[in-house]
């Protein structure tokens, strides 16, 4: 990663906190000031397709909080999101996006150009 600042990336695509070395803490404090995380608000291979609602809301706040402090955060999944996934853990993620207090200030940031 130290490598990818150095020549000027500024985002890093995919966010998968179930590789090795992708620990969401552990990024944020490394590199948080420098780039920008783009994913890694739900795990698309477990907790989607297989978890309960409840585990997606819980996932998915978690991550807010971590990468969306101070801002540098593209909140998404993963990857895309796949046929198996049940209907109401895509439910249960965008309505914990949409209910974050940190994504709301990002888009009143952004749409008052702030």
């Amino acid at each position: 990663m130290d490598d990818f600042v150095d020549v000027g990336l500024d985002v890093l695509n995919p966010v998968q906190c179930s590789a090795a070395g992708m620990d969401p803490k552990a990024l944020k404090e490394r590199w948080g000031k420098h780039i920008v995380f783009w994913g890694g608000a739900v795990d698309t291979q477990r907790t989607l397709p297989f978890g309960m609602p409840e585990e997606v809301r819980q996932q998915v706040a978690e991550r807010i909080a971590i990468f969306g402090e101070s801002g540098g955060m593209v909140a998404a999944a993963i990857h895309n999101i796949q046929a198996n996934v049940p209907p109401e853990n895509i439910v249960a993620m965008f309505e914990t996006l949409k209910s974050s207090k940190t994504v709301r200030s990002a888009l009143h940031r952004a749409m008052v150009g702030a």
